[in-house]
């Protein structure tokens, strides 16, 4: 089953409108109390993820279930390119985004296309891979696996990394987090087994 597709914008129209759309499918799949608050928290989570996104983008939202696992999608086209990011970035302090600190900031980084680096560390390190933003995949448990591996070869940044991946929310109640990039167009799909 697919949910309609909402139409949202970084600056807040229909973002309740997504929220009811968790909200009707978690009604009509017949899902338990906990697990209609579960879809209710993860859309929140992801229109929260939009507000924070960086120029005027619209986006759409919609909801895809297969065997008991639900797929939230947010699909934006990003407006911003690379000499835009870097415009914006030399207005900063110290030249970096400092919006990728923690986890939902680094899945939010991916929506800056100069940004979409798998890993944890700081993506506008010269360290930081270059030309993934064109066509990149990024997947949370991935990303967990990275932080263990950092974590044993004590890596720096990588306790830190560690103890925000910890509080966040959408890693405690999603299944997996997925990010893939194909150019300007960036989708987040958040996966959860509810019933």
């Amino acid at each position: 089953m697919r949910s309609d597709v909402i139409t949202i914008s970084s600056r807040g129209s229909h973002m309740d409108a997504a929220l009811s759309q968790a909200e009707k499918v978690a009604v009509y799949k017949e899902l338990s109390h906990a697990d209609a608050l579960h879809l209710r928290l993860l859309a929140e989570e992801m229109m929260s993820m939009m507000r924070a996104i960086a120029g005027r983008v619209d986006g759409s939202f919609w909801i895809e279930d297969a065997d008991g696992v639900f797929e939230l999608h947010l699909k934006v086209r990003t407006d911003m390119d690379a000499d835009q990011r870097a415009t914006l970035l030399s207005a900063s302090t110290t030249g970096i985004n400092e919006a990728t600190r923690g986890f939902m900031g680094k899945i939010r980084a991916f929506f800056e296309p100069a940004q979409g680096v798998p890993l944890f560390f700081d993506v506008s390190s010269p360290d930081a891979p270059r030309g993934m933003h064109t066509n990149a995949v990024w997947s949370m448990g991935v990303y967990r696996e990275e932080l263990r591996r950092s974590m044993q070869q004590k890596r720096e940044g990588a306790a830190e990394a560690w103890d925000e991946l910890e509080k966040s929310v959408v890693a405690h109640v999603a299944d997996d987090v997925r990010v893939s990039i194909m150019g300007r167009d960036v989708e987040l799909v958040i996966l959860k087994k509810l019933g």
